[in-house]
């Protein structure tokens, strides 16, 4: 579908709404968090920047466990959201990762990046601002849309190649249009190599157990289904 730049991917006007859904959904509570939470493992003393934190869950899913959370989101509504979630002495700030990064080289132990960089046409200067900012041998794990995904939309698609394509979504009752550009898995992995990572980790997980009862319909007869991709890298 055609959508004017300003109307795509504008959580200044849906974030509330979008936050609001992805507390208790299926693809974003009872999947894609747990399933970054068990790629992340222990973090206690970590310190751990979230790269697009969004309203923060994830945050404070990893602050209970004894993370140190730095956070950035480009949407300024939904930094304040998450400083609501987080609280008023919680270091976030509103930036933009096409840009250079507001952290000092060797900040970080890992950094998150959840469902984030499927938003980007260009991976370079992204994964190269992550990488300045995670010590030697820290983690990036990150989450994004399955390749595979637009062509199970559409049989028509072309998976080997970039390309630009957009979602009209409803958001707890909104409706929100998400622009994303797809790459095959070989140019991720390929990017990741470019900027100085080792792809540790790729994950097609189940989702949490207890999903399968909470969504008894959606899930029936299935014990995992296409949705997002998730990888640890490690900064070398």
């Amino acid at each position: 579908m055609s959508v004017e730049p300003d109307k795509a991917n504008d959580y200044d006007s849906f974030g509330e709404a979008y936050s609001a859904e992805n507390e208790t959904n299926l693809n974003n509570a009872y999947y894609e968090r747990p399933a970054m939470l068990n790629l992340a493992g222990d973090v206690a003393g970590r310190r751990i920047l979230d790269a697009g934190c969004g309203s923060g869950p994830l945050s404070a899913a990893l602050r209970e466990r004894g993370a140190v959370m730095t956070g950035f989101d480009g949407s300024a509504k939904m930094v304040e959201l998450a400083r609501r979630r987080l609280g008023d002495d919680a270091d976030l700030r509103v930036a933009d990762l096409a840009e250079p990064l507001p952290y000092p080289d060797n900040a970080f132990d890992d950094v998150v990046a959840s469902l984030v960089l499927h938003y980007l046409e260009d991976w370079t200067a992204p994964l190269a601002e992550l990488h300045r900012v995670l010590k030697p041998g820290g983690r990036l794990i990150m989450s994004v849309n399955h390749p595979f995904l637009p062509k199970l939309i559409d049989p028509r698609a072309d998976y080997f190649s970039v390309y630009e394509w957009s979602d009209e979504c409803t958001f707890n009752g909104q409706k929100g249009v998400l622009r994303n550009w797809h790459r095959p898995l070989h140019a991720m992995t390929d990017a990741f190599t470019a900027a100085g990572f080792h792809t540790a980790v790729i994950s097609e997980p189940p989702p949490a157990p207890e999903a399968h009862e909470l969504f008894a319909e959606e899930l029936a007869g299935r014990k995992a289904f296409l949705s997002f991709l998730f990888f640890v890298l490690e900064a070398v």
